[in-house]
């Protein structure tokens, strides 16, 4: 963990699954650091073995690097259940998620909420970087997980967000893919936790290629929901 003179209560660990993000890593490694000075931290990055500098960038910055290449769900399981923290924060490393909203991800948790998940439908949210077709198809996932399971969000399949230590412990978490945010949303609805939505801005990707693929992640998803509602 880093040190700083003067800490805020709860230690803080964030986690962000990466793959070939040397463009990208730096700049989201030294922002988590600037808005998080004050706070006792650390970062995991969990490398599903890039081919490029991303691991030995990261571990020049300081972060913790631990290794998982069977996908985005797998790699943020094993980093969260590595992390050493009282608050646990799931980050991407495209550089998509603003540093600046670290602050309500852990002021939430420490009111009392299980989990604060960001979203990019409520008032004061939004993004640069999802198509037309990706927002019917979020829409159509937050409704259905919404009417089956008995929930309100607003944002189905968005990663940026915290966890207490003990809420954490009580998801039942199988997904190893793209569906790892929509099963982490049934799972905390199922697992009874406090939950709190907060706005969040996504930028668009600042370097490299993304991963993901509408309509194979958009089925992914859809057998993650039906998967859950068996349990």
């Amino acid at each position: 963990m880093r040190n700083s003179k003067e800490f805020r209560a709860k230690p803080i660990s964030v986690v962000i699954p990466t793959l070939n993000e040397e463009g990208n890593i730096a700049n989201v490694i030294s922002g988590i650091g600037k808005v998080l000075r004050n706070y006792k931290y650390e970062i995991i990055v969990v490398d599903g073995h890039s081919k490029d500098k991303t691991v030995m960038i990261a571990k020049r910055l300081g972060a913790r690097v631990i290794y998982d290449n069977l996908g985005k769900g797998s790699a943020l399981v094993r980093g969260l259940n590595k992390a050493g923290g009282d608050v646990l924060i799931s980050m991407d490393a495209d550089m998509s998620n603003e540093p600046k909203e670290l602050i309500a991800l852990i002021t939430n948790i420490e009111k009392g909420y299980d989990m604060c998940a960001g979203s990019r439908f409520m008032k004061g949210g939004g993004s640069e970087d999802i198509p037309f077709i990706r927002k019917i198809g979020n829409k159509f996932f937050v409704h259905l997980v919404n009417a089956i399971f008995r929930a309100q969000f607003t944002d189905m399949c968005y990663g940026y967000r915290s966890f207490s230590r003990t809420a954490f412990g009580k998801l039942r978490l199988k997904e190893k893919g793209f569906g790892i945010e929509t099963e982490i949303n049934i799972q905390a609805v199922m697992a009874g936790l406090k939950i709190k939505e907060i706005p969040s801005f996504e930028k668009k990707r600042e370097s490299g290629q993304g991963k993901l693929s509408t309509v194979r992640d958009g089925y992914v998803i859809l057998k993650t929901i039906m998967k859950n509602m068996g349990r």
